[in-house]
């Protein structure tokens, strides 16, 4: 079962690079067959196994000899390694096909908004509907629970915003709204704890080192979509390890 989770993982995140690179552009994930970007050359079977094309390509584009971006195996090995943890935290039950597809999302969103600082809505709009369709036909959360996680998640991100003067973006706001309203009011008060620990972590190793400047932008979407996988699969662990020393 181990192999079957980590090759679906694989093959599901090649699909998600297909969505990284197009979504921002507009054009369908559906309906175009796969090609490369630098000359429109369609890809055959061999250009697409997940990974193993890469090395076997050397990187390279096999019509134009182009550079391939590193970006698509380490999707590929990224969607497999969350789906693999994914798997032996919650086993092999419905809660993990509502989770995989969450964190599919998630993966999406962190490389769009680390390329192009920006949150597509029909994203942050399908992991809201996806938890509605969840909560209709496998409710896992009490309603105001979950209604509570996506009035906590959105509101305290506007609340920022408004505080910061911008420097919370929209995207931001709405995917914590969604991801809220699947998490519940704990889970995604975690996560969003987490998420600011680790964004004020890495941002300000990033100004000591020169990397960016107190100025520059960095995304947000990716910081809250490890917080969202934190909180899920070891929120309760978390949550109470905090209650036992607190009290």
């Amino acid at each position: 079962m181990v192999f079957l989770i980590v090759v679906m993982g694989l093959l599901i995140g090649s699909f998600l690079n297909v969505c990284i690179h197009r979504i921002p552009k507009g054009e369908t994930v559906i309906y175009n067959p796969s090609h490369c970007n630098s000359c429109n050359s369609k890809l055959g079977i061999l250009d697409l196994i997940p990974v193993i094309s890469y090395i076997f390509l050397k990187g390279k584009c096999r019509y134009c000899g182009k550079g391939i971006k590193i970006d698509y195996p380490m999707v590929e090995l990224l969607t497999a390694v969350v789906f693999l943890t994914t798997y032996l935290h919650i086993g092999f039950n419905a809660l993990l096909i509502k989770y995989l597809i969450l964190f599919s999302v998630l993966i999406v969103i962190t490389f769009i908004d680390l390329e192009h600082q920006i949150i597509p809505n029909r994203l942050t709009f399908f992991i809201l509907i996806w938890g509605i369709l969840w909560q209709i036909f496998y409710q896992e959360l009490f309603w105001y629970q979950a209604a509570g996680g996506a009035i906590l998640g959105g509101g305290l991100l506007l609340l920022a915003a408004i505080v910061s003067r911008g420097g919370m973006g929209g995207g931001d706001i709405k995917l914590m709204f969604a991801a809220g309203f699947i998490l519940g009011i704990p889970a995604t008060a975690l996560a969003l704890f987490l998420s600011f620990l680790i964004g004020s972590i890495i941002g300000l190793t990033l100004i000591l080192l020169r990397i960016k400047s107190r100025k520059d932008p960095i995304p947000f979407g990716p910081f809250l979509s490890l917080g969202i996988f934190i909180a899920v699969l070891w929120g309760h662990e978390i949550i109470k390890i905090y209650l036992d020393m607190m009290f």
